[in-house]
């Protein structure tokens, strides 16, 4: 056999995937390198259609002793990384196998409680924005009551803060700078089912336009009216 052949024999020997989640994060798992070790070899010999590898086996890939992979081994079952399931042969016979779909179990939970904490932090460093945007606007520290309307806005209605942002813009526009005035905005876009800013938009121009209607057509009404009625100022008496 030449060199050539010798390397297509190598190559077609294959190859062997190793999640990047798990080679990012077995340190998190509380699996130390020899651990981790154990549990690639685990894989590649069940990639390779052994999948109950003896300790031998396992050790004989590795620079670590037969009775130290043992060890391992019985420490991953032991801690829930790694599982043995029986399974029926061709011949009706039971047969055991090495299962990882513990560890993909734990890898998982691991990520959500990560995603869950960052969705926390980011939850939290919003609703501060919040505060200090409302702060702004107002040009003064909100009282306790404002507080407490911001954090009923968030916890009990639900409201995007995002929405609340909008909102509070609305009020400033329509020259009611007020926390009623705010949460009659968003009582209105929830009821009318608004949950996007673009929605929000759209809705606040609309409610503009009808409101610029009405003023149109109560001008109009006045203005007939004086022409005939002279218009008696109460206030002045």
């Amino acid at each position: 056999m030449n060199n050539n052949d010798k390397f297509i024999e190598w190559f077609q020997q294959g190859s062997i995937a190793i999640p990047k989640l798990l080679l990012m994060n077995y340190k998190e798992l509380d699996l130390n390198e020899e651990e981790f070790m154990v549990v690639l070899q685990v894989l590649m010999f069940i990639d390779s259609g052994n999948s109950f590898p003896t300790p031998t086996e396992l050790s004989s890939n590795m620079t670590l002793s037969n009775t130290r992979c043992t060890e391992i081994l019985r420490h991953l079952l032991q801690k829930g990384y790694l599982a043995i399931e029986e399974d029926y042969h061709e011949k009706a016979l039971i047969v055991e196998k090495y299962s990882l779909k513990p560890l993909w179990e734990k890898l998982f939970q691991y990520l959500m409680s990560e995603t869950i904490e960052q969705e926390k932090i980011e939850s939290l460093n919003e609703e501060m924005s919040l505060y200090t945007v409302f702060e702004q606007e107002f040009g003064r520290p909100l009282s306790p009551f404002e507080c407490e309307s911001l954090s009923m806005w968030i916890d009990q209605d639900h409201h995007d803060p995002i929405i609340i942002k909008a909102a509070l813009r609305e009020a400033v526009m329509s020259g009611k700078l007020n926390f009623r005035y705010i949460d009659r905005i968003l009582f209105e876009w929830k009821k009318n089912g608004i949950k996007t800013i673009e929605q929000a938009q759209s809705h606040s121009k609309k409610f503009r336009q009808h409101q610029q209607k009405q003023k149109q057509g109560e001008q109009n009404s006045t203005n007939e009216y004086q022409r005939t009625i002279p218009f008696y100022n109460w206030l002045e008496n």
